[in-house]
């Protein structure tokens, strides 16, 4: 099963350059706290790196970073502007195994199909050894569909995700909700989760 959304990945292809000038460089404010919980010098996955912000914050750190995007135009960028070695894989196409100790998904997860949760999720776990860390963040809501700007979200509830994480063999470590304005223009409730593997 596709885990993004054809027009979805077409929005970001489209309006790499403009996307990555409006978020500017400075890496997401949840990161620090949750590399903070890895050994130093550790291997970290990113699923969805955008323009490269966080994975340049996890490299200069110290870690070893994998950064990925299902979108051509924004891994190129990070590269142009961060030199990250970073590649294209869709959260389907992750096949490792035991091979991170962190696994970084801010504000990407939020654009996989509900039903093809299960299966990222069941992905994630298999890659992290023992005891890894996985940071995701999503915009709540009740139904999944498309925001303003077209694109398409699973807007689940707390509840929903965390029985899914449950289901996957994650243990629940922090769950932190706020308000936020997204980038169309609507405020909604965010929630960051930090799970582990057993």
């Amino acid at each position: 099963m596709v885990s993004i959304d054809p027009q979805t990945l077409a929005f970001y292809q489209q309006r790499a350059p403009h996307w990555v000038f409006h978020s500017g460089e400075r890496h997401s404010h949840q990161l620090d706290a949750f590399l903070d919980r890895l050994p130093p010098g550790a291997a970290v996955l990113e699923l969805g790196c955008g323009g490269g912000r966080d994975a340049a914050e996890m490299r200069a750190r110290g870690f070893v970073v994998d950064a990925t995007d299902a979108v051509p135009a924004l891994v190129a960028r990070a590269n142009q502007a961060f030199a990250l070695g970073a590649r294209v894989m869709a959260f389907h196409e992750l096949d490792a195994e035991a091979a991170y100790v962190g696994v970084w998904a801010h504000a990407s997860l939020l654009h996989c199909p509900r039903a093809a949760m299960p299966d990222v999720l069941a992905r994630i776990h298999r890659a992290l050894m023992p005891g890894g860390w996985h940071f995701a963040s999503f915009k709540l809501g009740e139904a999944e569909g498309r925001d303003l700007l077209g694109r398409w979200h699973n807007f689940p509830s707390a509840e929903w995700l965390v029985a899914a994480y449950e289901a996957a063999g994650f243990t629940i470590a922090r769950l932190a909700t706020y308000p936020s304005k997204g980038s169309d223009g609507t405020e909604r409730d965010w929630i960051d989760l930090t799970v582990r593997k057993a």
